[in-house]
């Protein structure tokens, strides 16, 4: 059976009510252990309920977890609080709760794979249960687990439990507090990237909820901590980082791949278009995407299928441009915005298995390439801003977004797409500060447009261009300062084009293999 095949059917296997989970043997042990675990960290204690309490209901969740090919891991059985039922003020105050940003993966792996460091991922069981409560909140006794000597009691808890608001906050604060006092420094560019130095030598941790990778220069340095951390906390030690949020490492003589091979296919699967014919591109260049038309008569599948096309952006920059345009129509889409989606899934098609390379090779500087559609968009004649980044030559972060307002000339447009590039850089250059690393020079904007090029280098401020004074005095300084310089760049070799409009065939695949993917062995 193949994968999407498995993947189609996984609902199948997962009980969908309480009693028929009891009935199967395999899941009611997966309840059992997650009550067991419950009542070992000892998650809450029963306590007669009170008229006064706002009790939270709870539910089971069953899902099962599947290895990277597909097969089946494990059965698992979640309780989980009904959060809906919380009251502000009264059993959680503050939620926020952050992730880790993929370009800062994307960062930590290139300068990991370029430094030959080893990369371990590490999951911690039952995360969200080993954060302290500091309000008062009572829960429904778990449905089929329920004490038969004081079956009208309700659990107060002590912990946090997965489904409460505040549970994402209250693990990562338990979780931070930790690694502090173990001596890591929390990134001020990136809350959730950790950094431990000792005797100049560095270890890194990204945390993603209860997902963990840690890189360093010393193995015996990481094998230290997580012998400590599992002192702490429970944890999975899955070993070599091999897929992570959905994203398979691949291992290859480059360096590694990045590929989002089994995302890519549960969607073809979920929209029935997996032995559709593939075609080279992932928009056409005619007709152009308007927002008139017939409307959909139901836009909830639009809406989920453009959703689940955003997350692909973690490694596929050659979407960027699609994604963005069939995104600015989510309000009211319509049946010719439909046909474009299907058009993208079939270059999903054909495009399976390529990923984002992270070259093993690779120097320690930045530069970007910066490009804007100048009144590309036929409904509002707005320009389209796009930049693709580099770290050495490795691409770390790209971008294709409307301008929100309308340029009145190329310069303005591409002037404004290079602020919104040199902004990104600022804050990356933020980011390698708290990572320890030193950059050579001074990050390289790449600018097709003689006149944004040279306006960026002007100490002139020209009256025609008053209305974009923020971004003229901002790049100005940044320019003057020395903290970036912008040089001119033939058209030909503007890698941002792909990710400003639709591009004819061979253009879109020449700029696409410059840009940096690359397709694995078919699995």
């Amino acid at each position: 059976m193949n994968l999407h095949t498995q993947l189609s059917k996984s609902n199948n296997l997962e009980p969908t009510t309480v009693s028929a989970a009891l009935k199967d043997p395999k899941w009611r042990k997966a309840m059992s252990d997650e009550c067991d675990a419950l009542v070992q960290n000892g998650t809450w204690e029963l306590v007669p309920p009170d008229p006064t309490q706002n009790i939270v209901g709870c539910k089971w969740v069953f899902r099962i977890k599947r290895n990277s090919d597909g097969s089946i891991d494990r059965f698992k059985a979640r309780l989980v609080a009904k959060g809906f039922h919380q009251r502000p003020g009264v059993d959680y105050l503050d939620t926020f709760s952050p992730v880790v940003k993929p370009t800062t993966v994307r960062v930590v792996l290139s300068l990991a794979v370029s430094r030959g460091w080893s990369l371990r991922q590490l999951d911690v069981n039952n995360a969200f249960l080993q954060g302290h409560l500091s309000e008062r909140v009572y829960m429904q006794q778990p449905p089929g687990f329920v004490d038969q000597d004081h079956p009208s009691y309700v659990c107060k808890l002590r912990k946090a439990i997965y489904g409460l608001k505040q549970a994402p906050r209250a693990w990562y604060h338990e979780l931070r507090t930790f690694l502090l006092d173990y001596g890591f420094q929390n990134s001020y560019a990136d809350t959730s990237l950790f950094v431990l130095t000792v005797a100049g030598q560095s270890m890194y941790i990204l945390v993603y909820v209860d997902d963990l990778i840690i890189t360093g220069v010393h193995t015996k340095m990481i094998d230290s901590f997580v012998a400590v951390l599992a002192n702490r906390f429970s944890i999975k030690d899955l070993g070599q980082l091999s897929y992570f949020l959905g994203v398979e490492v691949v291992p290859n003589q480059q360096g590694i791949l990045l590929s989002q091979r089994r995302y890519i296919l549960d969607i073809l699967a979920r929209t029935h278009m997996t032995d559709a014919k593939p075609v080279l591109t992932p928009i056409p260049t005619s007709p152009p995407l308007l927002k008139s038309g017939t409307a959909l008569p139901d836009p909830t599948e639009y809406r989920t299928i453009v959703g689940s096309l955003q997350y692909l952006l973690i490694t596929r920059p050659d979407l960027a441009f699609a994604v963005n345009k069939l995104s600015q129509y989510m309000h009211t889409p319509t049946t010719d915005h439909w046909n474009f989606v299907k058009r993208l899934l079939r270059y999903l098609c054909g495009t399976i298995n390529e990923g984002l390379q992270i070259h093993r090779q690779s120097p320690l500087n930045l530069h970007a390439y910066s490009d804007a559609d100048w009144a590309g968009d036929k409904n509002d004649f707005s320009s389209t801003s796009a930049y693709v980044i580099y770290l050495g030559r490795n691409p770390v972060s790209w971008s294709s977004k409307k301008q929100q307002t309308v340029a009145r000339s190329s310069t303005e447009a591409e002037y404004r797409s290079v602020a919104n590039a040199a902004a990104e850089l600022n804050w990356l250059c933020y980011l390698l500060t708290d990572l320890r690393v030193r950059l050579p020079c001074c990050p390289v904007i790449y600018c097709d447009n003689v006149g944004a090029t040279q306006l960026c280098s002007n100490p002139v401020f020209h009256s025609r261009m008053k209305h974009v004074a923020v971004d003229f005095h901002f790049i100005r300084d940044q320019v003057q300062n020395g903290v970036l310089r912008v040089a001119h760049v033939s058209s030909a070799d503007q890698l941002a084009d792909a990710l400003t409009k639709p591009l004819h065939r061979a253009r879109f695949l020449d700029l696409k293999s410059k840009i940096g993917l690359l397709s694995r062995a078919p699995s």
